[in-house]
């Protein structure tokens, strides 16, 4: 089954290889989408970093503000 699987990995690596050769205005194209995508995997991950960090400082402003009223209504 290994060896099975081995010869198929070296038939789709052959077949992406002479594809590559057959076009390379594609494989040009693809290796640029591909840079693209990275980018934007990585602003993606920069960004969700960034959302976290925002609600964590928004949960701790609504906690200053719940103790605030708090502590102004019992002053009333």
């Amino acid at each position: 089954m290994a060896r099975h699987l081995d010869v198929l990995q070296s038939h789709v690596t052959e077949l992406h290889k002479t594809r590559e050769e057959a076009n390379p205005e594609l494989s040009s194209e693809v290796q640029s989408l591909k840079e693209k995508l990275n980018e934007h995997s990585k602003q993606l991950e920069q960004s969700t970093e960034k959302l976290s960090q925002l609600e964590l400082e928004n949960l701790n402003l609504c906690d200053e503000n719940q103790a605030l009223n708090t502590a102004s209504n019992k002053k009333r």
